[in-house]
């Protein structure tokens, strides 16, 4: 839990027991300690610690997993990992209902699915078309500006 992720959180970026400790304020014997799991650090600490990070203070003291990965590292602030899904012969995926319910995602709801050398998402319709228009509007004005 707590331990894990402080390991995997400082391994991921490539930080020492020691750099991580003076960024929250203490001694490198203290911070691992929090690593061993001897000891947890106190609300404010895990404020600090999240922050470092980019995590928030809920991802940071719970694990997560996923199926046949094992335990995962927390996602960074506004990111979110849902879990596995499987594809069925005729193509077909169940979307996790923490990923449905976050973007009101219902049955007959209209996905684009995009796409680049490492993998794929899902973009609701409505944001999608949003998105685009704000993309044409800004791309219209400055081809305006260039013919001025």
């Amino acid at each position: 839990m707590l331990k894990d992720n402080l390991i995997m959180l400082r391994n991921i970026r490539g930080l020492s027991q020691e750099e991580v400790a003076e960024a929250v304020g203490i001694s490198r014997q203290a911070y691992g300690k929090w690593e061993s799991g001897l000891t947890i650090p106190d609300i404010e600490k895990c404020h600090l610690l999240a922050k470092r990070y980019g995590v928030s203070i809920d991802s940071l003291i719970k694990e997560e997993a996923i199926d046949g990965l094992g335990p995962i590292p927390p996602a960074p602030i506004g990111k979110s990992i849902w879990g596995t899904v499987t594809v069925n012969d005729r193509g077909q995926i169940v979307i996790p209902k923490g990923a449905r319910d976050r973007f009101g995602i219902k049955s007959g709801s209209q996905l684009i699915i995009c796409g680049d050398e490492i993998g794929i998402a899902l973009i609701p319709m409505d944001t999608f078309e949003e998105e685009l228009g704000k993309i044409m509007k800004m791309a219209y004005r400055d081809a305006d500006k260039q013919s001025e």
